[in-house]
């Protein structure tokens, strides 16, 4: 039997990948069989099968793909010199989020509800919800450091705070759809100047 390429493979991931997500975002988790993705995706069980054991595994690669994706965007903010202000990051940052909610990103409210009392999902989603709490402490200290953010403020509060809008803006998209990047912008920027 030929080994099969790299290459192939991964496109075959990311094949089934979006189909659970297309089943996952019309049904849900729970609703969603695997006959429903092995038809979404048109292949056979046993080619499913034989990149992903069971819906968990399906659901932490899914888990994975999407901080991957966002991950470019977040070190590269970081790296920027000078550090850009809070409001334009928050507005390039949920920008980023509405571009991954478009895809892999609509399932994430269903990953971090299931997180709370699956297991198997528990390292994968703290994992990458602590690498996103890291991002927003990193942007609290740039404010810091450029004097836009008071020199005895707690970084790490701050961050915490600022990563909390994260799930809180993905359901409101997702959920009301009349969230926009510059709406977060503005809030931000008035907030400051109160």
């Amino acid at each position: 039997m030929p080994k099969v390429s790299e290459e192939h493979a991964a496109a075959r991931r990311e094949q089934i990948l979006s189909a659970a997500q297309r089943c996952f975002a019309r049904k849900g988790f729970h609703a969603t069989s695997m006959n429903d993705v092995f038809a979404e995706a048109g292949l056979s069980a046993g080619a499913v099968y034989s990149y992903f054991k069971s819906k968990d595994e399906i659901i932490v690669a899914m888990a994975e793909r999407a901080v991957r994706m966002i991950v470019p965007f977040l070190d590269a903010v970081l790296a920027e010199e000078p550090a850009p202000p809070l409001e334009d990051v928050m507005r390039r940052y949920t920008i980023q989020l509405q571009e991954l909610a478009a895809g892999p990103g609509s399932v994430a409210p269903q990953v971090w509800a299931e997180a709370t009392h699956n297991p198997a999902l528990v390292p994968v989603v703290t994992a990458n919800l602590r690498r996103m709490r890291d991002f927003w402490t990193g942007i609290a200290r740039h404010e810091q450091a450029a004097g836009r953010l008071a020199q005895d403020a707690d970084t790490e509060a701050v961050g915490t705070v600022l990563f909390t809008m994260t799930p809180g803006y993905m359901f409101g998209h997702l959920l009301l759809g009349d969230i926009s990047p510059e709406t977060v912008e503005r809030g931000l920027r008035d907030l400051r100047r109160s």
